[in-house]
């Protein structure tokens, strides 16, 4: 049918004439209430962005010192993370004279990434960072 006619008859009903796709010959064009076809998009738009799960990295600090005590607390702080969904970025800072000696270092982090090796998988090896050595650990899906 033909342009005018399309309009004329969207007119008669109350509703808009809509083009869906303008570069094939006949354009095709459909009939609806626009307004309600925008507000229904929009409110889809809203309620995939509420289901979505935004993960946040949560940083956990580690020396090269650390007594094992003071490693459980702070691995049963990373399940925590790890159980909520979240990444858990562990940095351990080497001072003065314990950058002679990274491989012990990167050891501490490998026991501390043990305790969590359950709750989470390595997401990024340690690796050295001038003074800093990172492991990214993400969440095990459910």
């Amino acid at each position: 049918m033909s342009k005018q006619d399309a309009q004329d008859l969207a007119e008669k009903e109350g509703l808009d004439l809509v083009c869906m796709n303008n570069n094939s010959s006949p354009a095709v064009c459909k009939i609806f209430d626009y307004g309600k076809y925008k507000f229904d998009a929009i409110k889809k738009e809203k309620e995939a962005k509420k289901n979505q799960k935004i993960t946040e990295l949560k940083e956990i600090q580690l020396s090269m010192t650390i007594d094992t005590h003071d490693l459980e607390v702070k691995a049963k702080h990373g399940k925590r993370f790890l159980e909520d969904g979240n990444k858990v970025k562990v940095v351990l800072r080497m001072k003065g004279r314990q950058q002679a000696y990274a491989q012990n270092a990167i050891n501490v982090v490998k026991n501390f990434y043990s305790m969590l090796e359950e709750f989470g998988s390595i997401d990024k090896e340690p690796e050295i960072v001038g003074r800093n050595i990172i492991l990214i650990i993400s969440p095990k899906s459910k």
